[in-house]
């Protein structure tokens, strides 16, 4: 269907931060998939795991019991401080879609509203989509599922103020990457972190994007000091094998009862094999002060070019903002010299290399886009 445009390339392999298309060029992937191969594309301890599982396990429906999960669970609330209980889905979207839904439950009838930010996104199903503060992407859809507001980003007062006795849940990227790459002030986290004990309300934080090591930290919020309630996490967690995940506080988890929620495929062996490999490479490197580093030297790289204004972003997710340039004119010029980036925005590229990107891949990459910036004045 005609949901993406035309593709200008088709990629038929892909190794480490390489991607080879068919007519066998290669192409230095600064964009991992939107953020998902975050250990780089064919990663040999992903790749065993999920061939073993093919062979041995790959689906039984979450009305047993399998290993992988239960393991893969077990790791992500030590991660996230312990105390908590995990629901596994298949993509970012269908996580929220949980963390909405458990929301509403724990709260009771007639507290189901759920406050975002202008400029955020949490998905395309009909409830994430109303959740996203992006009204143009709502109209095409209306009537969307009532019982989502939204205030303008990092306006804590325009929170306050729209924090009647119908909401339940706030719910914030710590860095909105799809609205072009803005990491939350400092400060305001945590005094939204305050207005929901104030009023008895829960704090999801959206990691889909952010989580498991990709702002230089194992997740977006611990930059900031707060403990959220609820916490949802895709994209890097497979390493471009579909998997989410939604963990909340025991106490917050313990809404859901059975039948409440569910997912024929989320947490499958397959799946969480390779979330399992994810996870004890991640451990094993170092993953998170890799991209806390590597991004310090992107960005202080990307500072000094011509033609970008402002470097912005945590760790490896990083959104150059360009002065008088079309962004989507230089993500274009960049693919046709071997450089995959997007532009996020109008006048800002997104950059999210793999986590384990080398010196001289970021130098390659920013000699690439220099030569796209030149030629796209």
């Amino acid at each position: 269907m005609s949901t993406y445009a035309e593709p200008p390339v088709t990629f038929v392999r892909g190794e480490g931060s390489y991607l080879f298309d068919d007519e066998g060029r290669r192409y230095l992937d600064f964009l991992s998939g939107l953020a998902v191969t975050s250990l780089g594309h064919a990663h040999p301890a992903v790749a065993d795991a999920v061939c073993h599982a093919a062979r041995t396990l790959v689906h039984t429906s979450n009305l047993f019991g399998t290993v992988p999960n239960q393991e893969v669970a077990a790791t992500l609330d030590r991660l996230l401080g312990g105390g908590g209980r995990v629901f596994f889905a298949n993509s970012g979207a269908e996580a929220n879609e949980c963390a909405l839904k458990l929301a509403r439950k724990w709260a009771g009838h007639g507290r189901y509203v759920v406050v975002s930010a202008y400029g955020s996104f949490h998905g395309r199903t009909l409830a994430t989509l109303h959740a996203t503060g992006q009204p143009a992407k709502h109209e095409a859809f209306q009537p969307l599922p009532e019982g989502f507001r939204h205030v303008a980003w990092a306006d804590i007062d325009a929170l306050e103020r729209s924090l009647s006795p119908e909401v339940a849940a706030v719910l914030l990227e710590p860095v909105q990457g799809e609205g072009g790459v803005w990491p939350a002030p400092r400060g305001y986290l945590e005094q939204v972190r305050r207005l929901c004990d104030d009023r008895g309300l829960l704090l999801i934080v959206d990691e889909v994007q952010t989580g498991l090591c990709r702002t230089g930290r194992w997740f977006g919020f611990q930059h900031y000091g707060v403990s959220p309630d609820i916490v949802t996490m895709a994209k890097a967690l497979g390493n471009g094998v579909p998997i989410g995940a939604c963990w909340a506080r025991q106490e917050v988890a313990a809404a859901f009862a059975p039948g409440d929620h569910g997912s024929t495929f989320g947490g499958q062996p397959l799946a969480a094999s390779a979330a399992r490999a994810v996870l004890a490479v991640m451990e094993d490197r170092g993953v998170a002060e890799l991209a806390r580093q590597q991004g310090a030297y992107l960005a202080d790289s990307l500072a000094v070019l011509p033609g970008v204004s402002e470097v912005r972003g945590l760790g490896l997710l990083l959104g150059a903002e360009l002065t008088a340039l079309d962004a989507r004119l230089v993500a274009r010029l960049s693919l046709e010299r071997g450089l995959v980036v997007n532009a996020v925005t109008p006048t800002a590229l997104r950059l999210a290399p793999s986590l384990l990107v080398s010196r001289p891949e970021v130098d390659e990459a920013v000699g690439i886009l220099t030569s796209a910036l030149e030629a796209a004045v």
